[in-house]
């Protein structure tokens, strides 16, 4: 079944197709572009921080992600911004500065972060149990 970008379906709906394999016009997965956009290990949870701040600095950000090297943040922001999700700004001022923000494509990820959120709370005991047990 091919489904138009701009068609929606209802999450009855979604269910019912889902067994008959959903595509889209291309006949393509229509989950695999987000997943390829958020693969790595730092992509999801630099988004995840740009849903919490209206704009932010590189600096904060970096604050924000333990374990993160300037040229990983770097590279990712820059992926995120080509594939559409970020929104780099630079302020020509003194001192320069940049600040990066969620694009509206990136802000409606906002329910499926909603969605992860809960389940990852719901799962959460299973999830640490199992990787204690490795």
């Amino acid at each position: 079944m091919s489904q138009k970008n701009e068609d929606y379906m209802s999450y009855d709906e979604y269910l019912v197709q889902l067994k008959q394999g959903i595509v889209t016009r291309g006949g393509n997965c229509p989950v695999t572009p987000l997943l390829e956009m958020l693969a790595g290990k730092w992509k999801s949870q630099i988004v995840y921080e740009l849903c919490i701040y209206d704009s932010v600095r590189f600096g904060q950000l970096k604050k924000d992600l333990p374990g993160i090297t300037n040229t990983m943040l770097t590279k990712s922001l820059r992926e995120l911004e080509e594939d559409g999700l970020v929104t780099r700004i630079q302020y020509n001022e003194v001192p320069p500065h940049v600040e990066y923000l969620l694009s509206d494509m990136g802000k409606d990820m906002y329910p499926i972060f909603y969605a992860i959120m809960n389940w990852g709370f719901k799962y959460e005991k299973e999830i640490y149990e199992v990787k204690e047990d490795k």
